[in-house]
């Protein structure tokens, strides 16, 4: 199965999908590595093989906060939800993370190592190879941009961060509902039924980010099956960090990208004593 993602393209709301200036790839097979050419949020998946089918999906994501505060914030939000999802063996390991420059692009370079075994149905546990549940992402940060590919295929789907009824029983958190929230620091908040109409007669920043995800799936009488299950779950994924993200809006608002840094590397050596410890953490996938 090839899947292919985009999970870092933000822009100002007053842009279109046509104003996109790019997308970026990921390229899965079993037991090999995630690619990524350019920017990246924490996105994990799940692999298999032979007859090719191809689902695109555009998810879309209205945020009240600027392109600017959305950098600090999801980067911010994917340092504590990589801690919130590591325990037991299983977990985020991070390789590297470091400044790049090529071709005049500059951005920041990370490898990570996702364990999720433990994360996924029991229909592709049986099925996975030795080791296929084991995924590497390599990711170039060249925030907001990143290439186009494929954008003119997909089936847009709109996540409301506010809408409850777009939140699964198991995964919601009264701290991390967007309809309660107020921030101390911004006064953004609560989200009220029309907080999108309302963000246009205030003076509320807001921006849109674009999450494009493709699926190749290569294995006969499975297909439809597994290509629904990654896209529920990348809904799913998308609808729980951004929700956090805006409720944890008094954490990270004041932060600097020098703050950023130095928290990202101390996580990466909190995950790797996390990883030997305790017992699996955070977001499993259904059996559906």
């Amino acid at each position: 199965m090839e899947y292919h993602t985009a999970p870092s393209s933000v822009f100002p709301s007053q842009h279109g999908p046509s104003s996109h200036p790019a997308t970026h790839a990921r390229t899965v097979t079993p037991g090999t590595r995630l690619q990524f050419p350019a920017a990246a949020s924490v996105v994990g998946c799940t692999v298999l093989f032979s007859v090719r089918m191809v689902l695109v999906k555009e998810y879309q994501v209205l945020l009240p906060c600027s392109v600017e505060e959305y950098q600090v914030g999801q980067l911010y939000s994917v340092a504590e939800a990589s801690k919130n999802n590591t325990g037991g063996g299983e977990g985020i390991e991070i390789l590297r993370n470091e400044p790049y420059e090529k071709d005049g692009e500059k951005g920041q370079y990370t490898h990570k190592i996702y364990h999720i075994h433990s994360k996924v149905p029991t229909f592709i546990q049986m099925f996975a190879p030795e080791g296929a549940l084991v995924f590497h992402e390599k990711a170039w940060n060249a925030y907001p941009y990143c290439r186009t590919k494929e954008w003119e295929e997909a089936e847009v789907v709109p996540i409301d961060i506010a809408d409850r009824s777009q939140v699964d029983d198991m995964d919601y958190k009264a701290d991390e509902d967007p309809a309660i929230f107020q921030s101390e620091k911004t006064g953004r908040g609560p989200l009220g039924p029309g907080w999108k109409k309302e963000l246009h007669n205030s003076n509320c920043p807001y921006m849109t980010a674009y999450k494009l995800v493709t699926v190749h799936f290569r294995w006969w009488g499975l297909q439809g099956r597994v290509e629904n299950f990654i896209h529920k779950q990348e809904r799913r994924l998308f609808t729980n960090f951004h929700r956090q993200l805006f409720c944890w809006l008094d954490r990270w608002v004041e932060l600097s990208m020098d703050d950023i840094r130095r928290m990202e590397e101390e996580t990466q050596r909190e995950l790797d004593q996390m990883r030997s410890e305790g017992s699996v953490r955070g977001m499993k996938a259904g059996e559906d």
